[in-house]
């Protein structure tokens, strides 16, 4: 079977590993293997006849414009759309098998029997959404990629549409692809002004419709904690063991995690933790959209180490507070249009639009705030940053159509 170029561009983008590493955010790219799907977005571009086609050498960015075609001298806004290209560690992103599911019966779907992995729709039941449908999963060995290869794989079947349709009339149409955006540094070396867009959007959202330009304000939080080591067996009333302190941490913490929370409602998410009895170290995250309640939650678990300091000695914990990102709303509430016009672009495609907040952020959260407003869109992809994510043909081939709805909207805005 001939799929369409949108879901062809994915099936071939979700196969090359661009994982991104924590452990080397102060690289960008994080990790080397990203560039090969750089590269080969580099190769086609230029195939297509996209214009100004550049790859950053050293940080491995990818720009590409699509000149204004108007026959009017009308001042049409240049638009951009961006996504990125790696995904998260969370799962293995190495040697991913997708498969296709036609017409799907609307049952939970075994992607490995052998080892039980099934995505259940108690689970996912968003999946309701997709019967008849077709949808693209993975052998559960891996994630598949949806996040954000969706989002590539539709910019780049919309860019082709309009360079084999010139008679489509458009303003400067801007493309750019990021690195490193599951690790929070996607843009840090962004070229906003060499991007040259008036504002953008990033495709990087789930189900058909999705539209956002609220997000969690962000921060990551590192916990250290220091112990004292003995021999066990002499150990009554000097060994300080560093591990249960942590435990001790964490249980004084609000019970409110990602696991109990929705909507609105913010958290604290234990990422990692490694330690022996003299020294634990805890990597956390704080989100809430709320800016208020984001400085409390900081607030909060500062001093919790140092209410536990009182009780353990100075320094037994110590804390290292750092913001990643904004809630974008307070810029992009300013032009409201990038809302508006988004939301009309789905109705003419017949989608229902549901403006919702994001739980989590992205590219466009940092951007919004260096001067590039950018709000997101969705990808049709979905179950995110797990062995159970996966993709929606048609809602994939929609979003492909509100990306040129959108266009036309702002060629005669």
């Amino acid at each position: 079977m001939e799929y369409s170029k949108v879901v062809q561009n994915f099936l071939r983008y979700v196969k090359i590993d661009t994982q991104s590493k924590e452990e080397f955010y102060a690289n960008v790219p994080s990790t080397q293997k990203q560039r090969d799907l750089a590269k080969l977005l580099y190769k086609e571009l230029k195939e297509l006849g996209a214009e100004n086609v550049r790859y950053d050498e050293e940080h491995s960015y990818v720009y590409a414009v699509i000149p204004e075609n108007m026959k009017t001298k009308k001042r049409v806004p240049a638009i951009g759309f961006i996504a990125h290209m790696d995904t998260s560690e969370a799962v293995s992103g190495a040697d991913v098998k997708p498969r296709v599911i036609e017409k799907y019966d609307g049952n939970d779907i075994v992607l490995d029997a052998e080892k039980n992995i099934v995505t259940l729709v108690s689970e996912f039941p968003m999946l309701k959404k997709c019967i008849g449908k077709s949808l693209i999963v993975t052998d559960g060995s891996t994630l598949l990629g949806g996040d954000d290869k969706a989002g590539v794989a539709e910019i780049m079947a919309m860019a082709e549409h309009l360079l084999k349709h010139p008679e489509i009339q458009h303003g400067k149409i801007c493309i750019g692809f990021t690195p490193d955006e599951e690790v929070g540094n996607g843009v840090e070396y962004f070229d906003i002004k060499g991007f040259g867009a008036d504002f953008a959007y990033t495709v990087d959202g789930g189900e058909l419709g999705d539209m956002s330009y609220e997000c969690f304000n962000a921060a990551g939080a590192v916990l250290t904690v220091t112990g004292k080591s003995v021999h066990p067996g002499y150990a009554k009333n000097i060994m300080r063991n560093s591990i249960k302190l942590a435990y001790e941490f964490l249980a004084a913490l609000p019970n409110e995690c990602p696991e109990n929370t929705e909507g609105y409602e913010g958290f604290y998410h234990v990422d990692s933790m490694r330690g022996t009895v003299e020294e634990t170290v805890v990597e956390c995250i704080i989100r809430d959209h709320d800016k208020e309640k984001f400085a409390h939650r900081k607030e909060v678990f500062q001093k919790t180490a140092e209410k536990l300091n009182e009780k353990y000695g100075k320094n037994t914990f110590q804390v290292e507070l750092t913001d990643s990102y904004c809630n974008m709303r307070e810029m992009i509430e300013k032009e409201m249009h990038l809302v508006d016009n988004a939301v009309e672009a789905m109705k003419r495609a017949g989608v229902e639009p549901q403006v919702s907040a994001i739980r989590g952020g992205t590219d466009g959260s940092r951007l919004s705030f260096d001067g590039l407003l950018c709000p997101n869109l969705c990808t049709g992809s979905e179950g995110h940053h797990s062995r159970n994510e996966f993709a929606c043909i048609q809602d994939m081939e929609k979003i492909v159509e509100i990306l040129l709805n959108l266009i036309d909207i702002y060629a005669n805005f």
